[in-house]
């Protein structure tokens, strides 16, 4: 059946997207992202120029959703690092992932703690209105988890297989949650039910519900499974309801999640303010990472009610990599949630930023497939992200592509995304 053009390529000019991809191939092949450099001029210690790279807006506006993942937007306010640059976070706790994506869009919000995959969404016009994002850096690798409920566990469902032989023993509708329907806990959950044999799309219902909501909506029966960001994974063992069935490292080792986000207009007229916020964020995230008793005193400070609002309990097992299952099952993980990881965590690597769409494209969002390399170039702001990295003397890696193995095998490394998204056995 032949597929009707849509107007999602971002960029249907050819001319523009060959000047696009030279300018990206002279980033991968001319050393161009190697430690130490910069592209705006702040390759000379990170200080600001007698005052021109000045931030052009001093107090920020920046959403979070109660995770665990927000730590580093949280710590660099506390810890008084936005200050430091020249900025003033204002905080502000949102209810949904909707939420975040409406308030950037229209200006409420400044800058969020954000899913990688909605920002991506929204910039494809197939998670909201249509609207050119920017992915400023990454907040964390990992620390994500997919949770079965505690009735399934107990008819045998614990992991991958023994839930698709359950599905197709004791039929009936089977219904999973993830956070936004382009996000990364859909994409992790999608990912994992197909390759256990199942697909989401056809053998299973799927539903948005928001982070704080999961383990309720399982306590009274409204799911089977869900996807979100810790401490809720471990939140459902604790009360009783869920189990762990994966964790999202298992899926993707290291794998791209929590972002700081903007909109590309925010991004291209406050770029100091831009650059001072990373700064103040990849300080708090080495911070994190430096240390147990950094990340104790994390834990303590993100369960209060301003913002997670948990127990601490809830938080600082899985922060400092000390995770069970819920079936008596308990392991030290090395590929907990991490922050800095040497900035390893933090680079917007356009290959991250590509797998998403793909994804997108495999499960029918995106109908057609995009330049895949130029809108991951005009999304992630390597720039800018660069001249932060020299600020706070982050390393940074040799070049903005990197290469994975996922659960089932599959390698991703951002070099051919359309042949990457046509190549699996389950999809739309």
């Amino acid at each position: 059946m032949e597929q009707k053009q849509t107007p999602i390529d971002a960029t249907p000019k050819t001319e523009v997207n060959v000047k696009r991809r030279a300018v990206v191939q002279s980033m991968i092949h001319g050393a161009g992202l190697v430690a130490g450099g910069s592209m705006l001029g702040l390759a000379t210690g990170g200080v600001w120029a007698a005052g021109s790279d000045k931030p052009e807006k001093e107090e920020v506006r920046i959403g979070f959703i109660p995770l665990t993942d927000c730590a580093s937007v949280v710590m660099a306010s506390v810890l008084g690092l936005d200050k430091k640059y020249g900025v003033k976070f204002v905080l502000s706790k949102e209810a949904s992932w909707a939420g975040v994506r409406d308030k950037l869009a229209n200006g409420d919000l400044d800058a969020a703690h954000v899913l990688y995959g909605l920002l991506y969404g929204v910039q494809m016009g197939i998670g909201g209105q249509k609207k050119d994002m920017a992915v400023l850096m990454g907040l964390n690798n990992n620390g994500q988890a997919i949770t079965l409920s505690k009735k399934l566990a107990d008819k045998g469902a614990v992991d991958g297989a023994s839930l698709n032989k359950l599905m197709q023993t004791d039929k009936r509708e089977y219904t999973f949650a993830q956070t936004f329907p382009t996000g990364t806990h859909a994409m992790w959950l999608y990912y994992w039910l197909a390759a256990n044999g199942i697909n989401p799309l056809k053998d299973a219902k799927v539903i948005t519900v928001p982070p704080p909501q999961m383990v309720a909506n399982m306590r009274v029966g409204n799911m089977d499974g869900f996807c979100v960001g810790e401490p809720w994974g471990h939140r459902a063992i604790m009360d009783g309801v869920g189990i762990t069935a994966t964790t999202t490292q298992d899926i993707w080792r290291d794998h791209p999640e929590k972002v700081l986000g903007s909109t590309l207009e925010f991004a291209k007229k406050y770029p100091n303010t831009c650059r001072a916020m990373m700064a103040a964020i990849l300080e708090a995230g080495k911070w994190i990472d430096a240390s147990l008793a950094n990340k104790n005193r994390m834990a303590e400070v993100i369960a209060d009610k301003s913002y997670v609002n948990t127990s601490k309990d809830a938080i600082d097992q899985r922060i400092m990599g000390r995770y069970q299952n819920g079936l008596g099952k308990t392991w030290d993980d090395a590929n907990y949630m991490k922050f800095y990881n040497d900035g390893l965590v933090n680079f917007p690597y356009l290959s991250d930023g590509m797998w998403f769409m793909t994804q997108h494209r495999r499960w029918g969002l995106l109908k057609d497939d995009p330049d895949y390399l130029a809108v991951a170039t005009s999304v992630n702001q390597i720039d800018l992200y660069k001249d932060a990295a020299t600020m706070t003397k982050t390393p940074l890696p040799k070049s903005p592509l990197r290469s994975s193995k996922l659960m089932d095998g599959s390698v991703w490394d951002g070099k051919n995304p359309k042949a990457y998204a046509a190549s699996f056995k389950i999809k739309a």
